[in-house]
């Protein structure tokens, strides 16, 4: 029997709420790379039920250092991987470049950097429609309210809100004895923080963000409405017979001050058919494709994207100008609705370049497989 489970993995520092962190690559000196494995307490799902739980202060390098990889999976009691047909991990945390944490300039006097885990896990064994539960169908979920109490929208039919911690989607039988303890079992590369390396800000972009401006600016930020998740409609019988059920979602985003573009991925779930990040003049910044997967064997789960392709522009090709506007869009196929579906990504800029620059031809952290719900 097949287990399904969807996993939010959402890593993020605790006494800073800064909107961007730093990352960094090499200029020219060699570091020695040291890595650690953690596991997370452990998760307890049965049929049908849901687990949206947070661990505070957990297992993580400390010290001024830059992180150059990170790796997530499920594991079960035994430290067997659970496949991407039975556990689906969102990668919003660490990039394939060095992330500085633990700055002491960064953090305020009085506090101290910690880390937390947020596991977000569905399993649809035994339930009536495993892509409904983990689109989360509110029907399926029997929830007209969302966690806190409050009404949902008429027009809302599906997402985040109605798979909240200890929601149930509906099964078709109950099973004794189908309850599992899982973990989150997470490797971590870094090396060393010293001033050979060159930070680079991070950006996460939204799809559904309508901001109009990437500054500290208060009053850009209380109008900022980055939604995160959206719906699609079935397309009509005439576009499925021309083949052309494909949805597009697209918004504009200001950058004030401009650099480097380092890296570049995109996040999708099921359905996706590509990002593309766009510069004002229409020059393509940066495009990611989903890889579906083809079998049953894990990092290959057939009908699961098990990867996205990224962009590692040679350093200096590719800029992103002041006060530039950058046009982001997300591609799915609307053959069928789908509900809570992302349309996320993750650029690396740089404010200038190393000189010497080496080639990036090589980096030293993969980028992670992203799955869809």
């Amino acid at each position: 029997m097949l287990h399904y489970f969807r996993v939010l993995l959402a890593i993020l520092l605790l006494a800073l709420s800064i909107p961007c962190s730093h990352a960094a690559f090499r200029k020219h000196k060699q570091h020695k790379i040291k890595s650690s494995v953690f596991l997370s307490p452990t998760f307890e799902l049965d049929h049908g039920s849901v687990v949206d739980t947070y661990y505070y202060n957990i297992d993580f390098p400390r010290g001024h250092i830059a992180l150059k990889g990170f790796n997530a999976e499920v594991v079960d009691e035994e430290g067997h991987p659970v496949p991407l047909h039975e556990t689906y991990l969102h990668h919003l945390g660490p990039y394939p470049y060095g992330i500085e944490i633990g700055n002491p300039a960064e953090v305020p006097a009085g506090y101290e950097e910690r880390w937390f885990l947020n596991v977000h896990a569905i399993d649809t064994r035994g339930v009536e429609d495993k892509l409904g539960c983990t689109e989360c169908r509110c029907d399926l979920y029997n929830v007209s309210n969302d966690e806190y109490g409050r009404p949902l929208e008429p027009d809302y039919i599906g997402g985040l809100k109605c798979c909240y911690d200890h929601a149930q989607c509906k099964v078709r039988e109950v099973s004794k004895g189908a309850k599992r303890n899982l973990y989150m079992k997470y490797t971590v590369k870094w090396i060393n923080w010293d001033e050979s390396i060159v930070p680079v800000k991070i950006f996460i972009l939204d799809v559904t963000d309508n901001w109009n401006g990437l500054d500290n600016s208060t009053v850009q930020s209380a109008e900022r409405k980055c939604h995160v998740e959206y719906q699609i409609e079935p397309c009509s019988a005439s576009g499925m017979a021309d083949n052309g059920c494909i949805h597009t979602k697209r918004t504009s985003l200001t950058f004030p001050t401009g650099g480097y573009l380092i890296y570049g991925v995109a996040h999708q779930h099921s359905g996706g058919i590509g990002s593309t990040l766009y510069g004002e003049d229409g020059r393509v910044l940066c495009s990611s494709i989903p890889a579906y997967g083809q079998g049953k064997e894990a990092g290959n789960e057939a009908g699961y994207i098990v990867g996205m392709s990224t962009c590692y522009p040679q350093p200096g090709s590719v800029k992103i100008n002041d006060g530039e506007t950058l046009i982001l869009e997300s591609k799915y196929s609307s053959a069928q609705r789908h509900t809570g579906v992302m349309g996320l990504f993750y650029i690396l800029v740089a404010d200038q370049l190393p000189k010497p620059v080496l080639s990036l031809r090589s980096p030293i952290a993969k980028s992670i497989n992203q799955g869809s719900d």
